[in-house]
């Protein structure tokens, strides 16, 4: 039995960089950075300064008020994400077999909405908990929504590996359809971390940025990088079988062609650049294409003194000398980290290279540092004929997720 080919035919995103796909991608393309001050709460106690939040956006537009008044911002963000995603697939769910169209998000336990229940625990009383506590605090809360309004009866999960899980719940939800257990999979991620605890526990480790100018903040591969930029978001991609696409005379935006995954079993924090590039490795065996094949990558960037030169190592080792000749950027250097979203919404601008020509640029790139020594297509956009794409995630604690997204040939 032939392997299915998984291909793309929807995308959505709600970002700090805008509320809809073509809003992020003239934003990224232009170069223009999303970071500013910290607006959620008083950060007059706080070294950290600076984050990239979602502005201006609504979550009554996407969803019923009392559904929304009742769940998490993470929630907004993937239903918002999903059904433009859904809308540019084209997909009429009362032609689709329900069973057949599954969900993966991934997530992280909002801790806003944890601290407002145990809050309301202690003033109020118990009985004034919300009793869907359990399902919403939960990183499960985007995937069983949106599987609810799509009426989407197929496999439902929300895959976590921190930093890594956008770019692994595509990777998961292209093994549903591969493996026969979905036709269409509605899959991404969605984070909205931004809170006080969040950026304390990260600022203690060593990790975010403390830059006060929200201009230069962000620097991915730059000397004087400091530490990544919290930032929020969501992302959805529609996975189909090629031939599910085709049975409905879908177009096809490319192809999602391999998935590599791997684990440093290392060090809490300090990444491993053999394993990385062993996940880099996977993905393009999977996608049937060599390392010289590869035209541009996707890097995690975050901006952090472990993680830039230890991707730039990873990529040497799995691409050998051709690492030296193909762009590399970063998107979090104008949309900071968004954690369980991050690798969606990168996977996302790869389709966009391909479809448009065009490779965003890495912003704030001003000095170079000896042990990041590729081409990060430093400030400025630039033209380029992209069929094969390479975009790495890797999570905190050692959790590696690539994937291979090609220029659709049928």
């Amino acid at each position: 039995m032939q392997t299915p080919r998984v291909v793309i035919t929807g995308l959505g995103t709600v970002n700090p960089l805008g509320l809809s796909v073509n809003e992020f991608w003239q934003g990224a393309v232009s170069g223009r950075s999303a970071i500013a001050p910290i607006a959620r709460f008083d950060t007059s106690k706080f070294f950290v300064k600076v984050d990239a939040e979602v502005k201006d956006f609504d979550p009554y537009l996407y969803m019923d008020p009392k559904a929304a008044d009742r769940n998490p911002r993470a929630v907004h963000y993937g239903v918002a994400a999903a059904k433009e995603a859904m809308a540019h697939a084209g997909i009429d769910m009362s032609r689709e077999q329900p069973e057949r169209v599954g969900v993966s998000v991934a997530c992280l336990s909002e801790s806003d909405y944890i601290i407002k229940q145990y809050d309301i625990l202690q003033r109020r009383g118990p009985r004034r908990v919300d009793p869907l506590f359990v399902a919403r605090s939960g990183p499960t809360g985007p995937s069983m929504q949106i599987g609810m309004i799509f009426e989407a009866r197929g496999p439902n999960t929300s895959v976590n590996s921190l930093c890594a899980s956008g770019a692994d719940s595509l990777g998961t939800a292209m093994n549903f359809i591969r493996l026969g257990y979905a036709d269409v999979m509605i899959a991404g991620g969605t984070d909205s971390c931004l809170s006080p605890v969040g950026i304390a526990g990260l600022d203690i480790l060593g990790a975010v940025c403390r830059e006060p100018d929200p201009a230069v903040a962000s620097r991915p591969f730059d000397a004087n990088r400091s530490g990544f930029v919290f930032g929020e978001g969501g992302a959805i991609v529609v996975l189909e079988s090629l031939e599910h696409a085709k049975a409905r005379g879908a177009e096809v935006l490319a192809e999602l062609g391999g998935v590599g995954w791997s684990f440093d079993a290392y060090d809490t924090t300090a990444p491993a650049p053999e394993a990385e590039a062993y996940a880099m490795g996977v993905a393009l065996k999977q996608a049937g294409v060599a390392a010289a094949d590869v035209q541009y990558v996707n890097a995690h960037g975050t901006s952090t003194r472990l993680n830039d030169p230890t991707e730039t190592q990873a990529l040497k080792l799995a691409l050998g000398d051709h690492a030296y000749k193909v762009p590399v950027s970063s998107t979090k250097s104008m949309i900071g980290h968004a954690i369980t979203a991050a690798g969606a919404i990168e996977a996302i601008a790869c389709v966009m290279t391909i479809r448009d020509g065009v490779i965003h640029p890495t912003i704030n790139y001003e000095t170079p540092d000896p042990e990041c020594d590729l081409d990060y297509v430093p400030n400025v956009a630039r033209k380029a004929n992209v069929d094969v794409c390479l975009t790495d995630s890797f999570g905190l604690g050692g959790e590696n997720c690539c994937l291979v997204i090609k220029r659709f040939k049928g």
